[in-house]
């Protein structure tokens, strides 16, 4: 049974600051573009790394006995501990200014900015938002707010997917198709050292939290909208970028990165093979 959660507590959060540094290598380059399906090539100083490269850096490294059942960093610390026990990205919004290079020395500093509770059909969710600024020596490269939530277990016999999957965006002027497999789960997890179990373990997966299967990133699935919406403007990356999971991509099978020109920039959106959206964003120049 989950227990209470004193919200007056996990509000003292707010506010606690952390910052962080690491250096772009050559190696992290190449794996990151190989698990973004981008050509590889021989990275070398001053070469740019991809746009989200800094969702591998600064990661929290913590000893195995601080590991929680998820695979996740047992609860407390930098972020507030919430007592919910599925862990989720929920989106986010990113601006980028310069990317970063290989050879760089990174800086990120965070901040606790937000903690609210909600109600939903799968029960009680509280969302913590964290404020990101990434640096260089040569100024800020990114500013970045990440959304986190934390749900309940399903009850015994019902599935953690939504009843209702969300509506097809418009149809897209542009798409990619990707296979879902395994080995792009392994390489992401190891690219962001992100220990989840719900993207390798397929026993506690399906039995623990009662997916059907492995679940595909959601900043795997934001960088490959990232990418596209690049790709799409001359390599150039969006000034601001809006994101959200809508539901989770399950591997086993195709799945797709989709854009479509808006008045504003792009609509962007991945889907798994039966065309229903699973993250959405809009990228603005």
């Amino acid at each position: 049974m989950t227990e209470a959660i004193d919200l007056d507590h996990l509000r003292q959060w707010i506010g606690r600051t952390e910052e962080k540094t690491d250096i772009v290598t050559a190696h992290l380059v190449a794996g990151l573009r190989s698990a973004l399906f981008l050509d590889v090539g021989n990275p070398k100083d001053g070469d740019a790394a991809p746009f989200t490269a800094h969702w591998c850096l600064t990661l929290p490294v913590v000893a195995l006995s601080e590991v929680s059942a998820d695979g996740h960093p047992t609860r407390g610390g930098f972020l507030p501990p919430v007592p919910l026990p599925r862990r989720m990205w929920a989106g986010g919004a990113i601006n980028f200014v310069e990317p970063l290079r290989v050879g760089d020395t990174v800086t990120r500093a965070s901040t606790i900015k937000d903690l609210t509770l909600k109600t939903g059909s799968t029960g009680t969710l509280c969302f913590v938002s964290v404020d990101h600024v990434i640096s260089t020596p040569r100024g800020v490269a990114v500013r970045e707010r990440h959304d986190i939530v934390y749900r309940e277990m399903p009850a015994d016999g019902q599935n953690a997917t939504p009843a209702k999957p969300p509506a097809a965006p418009a149809t897209a002027r542009y798409s990619e198709r990707h296979l879902a497999d395994p080995v792009l789960l392994f390489r992401y997890s190891a690219l962001t050292f992100n220990g989840h179990r719900i993207h390798y373990d397929r026993d506690y997966v399906t039995k623990v939290e009662g997916y059907p299967g492995l679940i595909v990133h959601g900043p795997l699935q934001a960088a490959l909208l990232v990418e596209m919406a690049a790709k799409l403007h001359g390599g150039k990356a969006p000034a601001t970028f809006v994101y959200r999971g809508l539901q989770p991509l399950f591997e086993g099978s195709e799945f797709s990165v989709n854009a479509a020109d808006v008045s504003s920039g792009l609509d962007l959106w991945t889907a798994n093979s039966a065309g229903q959206p699973t993250m959405r964003g809009t990228a603005t120049w």
